[in-house]
C-alpha cells in the first residue's frame, strides 16, 4: 500500500489509462490513509514531476439543466475519438440526499461504445459545494490531464455562485439553449464573465436559434467581450457545429499562457478547499485571504493542488499556535 499513489501517478505520467478508474478511487477516498496516498499519487503527475504543465486540454462545459449538455458531449466524444483523442469526461453530478452519491443522470444520457477504451466517463456527487465542483474533482482534472487527451468536466446548471469551472479548467464552454430566456438570466448573475466559449444547441430549430446567438453576441458585445465566439451546433443526425466547436476549443487552447492559467487554477483550487474546510478561522489565522494568497504565491509554482493545500494548512496551525 505505502507506494500505491506514486506507482499510479507513474503509470498515468506514461499514458497507462488503465490506471484512471484505480487513481480516481483513490482521490475520491475520505479515508486518512487514502488522503496521504493521494497526496502522493499528485506529487508524481505535478508539472515538477512532468517537467511542465500536463498536455491534456481541460475543457468546462456547464449551462443550465435541460441545455442539452449530455447530447452535445456525445456528439463531441465521437469527434474527438474519430481525430484519435483519448477523452475522460468528469460529471459532476446533484447528490442523493439518501445516500449522499451522485444520481447519474448525466452519465447515464452520454452515448458511447462501451468496448472503447479511450473514454472515461466518471460521475461525482455535487455534495455541498455550490460551485458545481466536488471535491476531488480539481485533484482527478489535473491527474488525467497527465494521461488523456482532452479532460471535460460538466457542472451541475449555472447560477450565481456556480462558477468556480472558470478557475479550473484551460477552456470554458456555456452550453444556451434556444429561446430559453438565459440571456437575461446571465447578464444579471455575471455567468456571461465566464465563457471562452458560448455554445447555442438546438441549431435545428431554425430561426429561434438564431435570434438567440444573435441575442448572445450583441449581450457579449455590451460586456466588450467580443472575441468570445459564439457557436450554433445540433447533435442531431447528422450533427452540425460540432467540428467548429472542437476549432474553437482548440484555437483557445493554443492562445493561453497555459502554465499562467494552470498555476492560477491550483491557487485557487487550494485556497477554495482550504476556505470550505478551515472557514473564516482558518482563514484569520492566515491574515485574510490577502495572507493566504501571498503565502500561495511563494510556493514552488511545480506543486499540485494537494501540496498548495498542505502548505496553507501547516501555516495556519503555525499561526493559530
Amino acid at each position: 500500500m505505502s507506494g500505491e499513489g506514486s506507482a499510479l501517478g507513474a503509470r498515468l505520467r506514461e499514458r497507462d489509462l488503465a490506471a484512471a478508474p484505480a487513481a480516481l478511487n483513490l482521490l475520491e477516498s475520505v479515508a486518512p490513509a487514502d488522503r496521504e496516498q493521494a497526496a502522493a499519487l499528485m506529487r508524481a503527475v505535478s508539472p515538477a514531476e512532468l517537467g511542465g504543465e500536463a498536455q491534456g486540454h481541460i475543457v468546462g462545459v456547464t449551462g443550465p439543466p435541460g441545455a442539452g449538455k449530455s447530447t452535445l458531449l456525445s456528439a463531441l466524444i465521437a469527434a474527438w475519438r474519430s481525430r484519435g483523442a483519448t477523452v475522460a469526461l468528469l460529471a459532476v453530478d446533484p447528490s442523493s440526499r439518501r445516500s449522499g452519491g451522485a444520481l447519474l443522470g448525466d452519465r447515464a444520457r452520454i452515448e458511447l461504445d462501451p468496448s472503447d477504451r479511450g473514454v472515461l466517463i466518471r460521475s461525482t456527487a455535487a455534495g455541498e459545494r455550490l460551485g458545481g465542483i466536488a471535491r476531488p474533482t480539481r485533484t482527478a482534472a489535473e491527474a488525467l490531464a497527465a494521461a488523456f487527451d482532452v479532460v471535460v468536466i460538466e457542472t451541475v446548471g449555472v447560477g450565481q455562485a456556480e462558477t468556480e469551472i472558470a478557475d479550473l479548467a484551460d477552456t470554458v464552454a456555456v452550453v444556451v439553449q434556444p429561446g430559453s430566456g438565459d440571456v437575461l438570466q446571465f447578464l444579471k448573475s455575471g455567468i456571461m464573465e465566464i465563457p471562452d466559449v458560448l455554445v447555442v444547441t438546438k441549431a435545428d430549430l431554425g430561426d429561434l436559434a438564431i435570434r438567440t446567438r444573435r441575442d448572445l453576441s450583441a449581450a457579449l458585445r455590451s460586456l466588450g467581450s467580443r472575441a468570445t465566439p459564439v457557436l450554433a451546433v445540433s447533435s442531431i443526425a447528422p450533427p452540425s457545429g460540432i467540428e467548429e466547436l472542437i476549432g474553437a476549443l482548440a484555437e483557445h487552447r493554443e492562445g493561453l499562457q497555459l502554465g499562467e492559467r494552470r498555476l492560477r487554477a491550483r491557487r485557487a483550487g487550494a485556497l477554495a478547499e482550504f476556505a470550505a474546510e478551515q472557514g473564516e478561522r482558518g482563514l484569520r489565522a492566515l491574515g485574510g485571504r490577502p495572507g493566504a494568497e501571498r503565502l500561495l504565491a511563494g510556493q514552488d509554482p511545480g506543486l499540485a493542488s494537494p501540496a498548495l493545500l498542505a502548505a496553507l494548512e501547516t501555516a495556519a496551525r503555525d499561526g493559530a499556535a
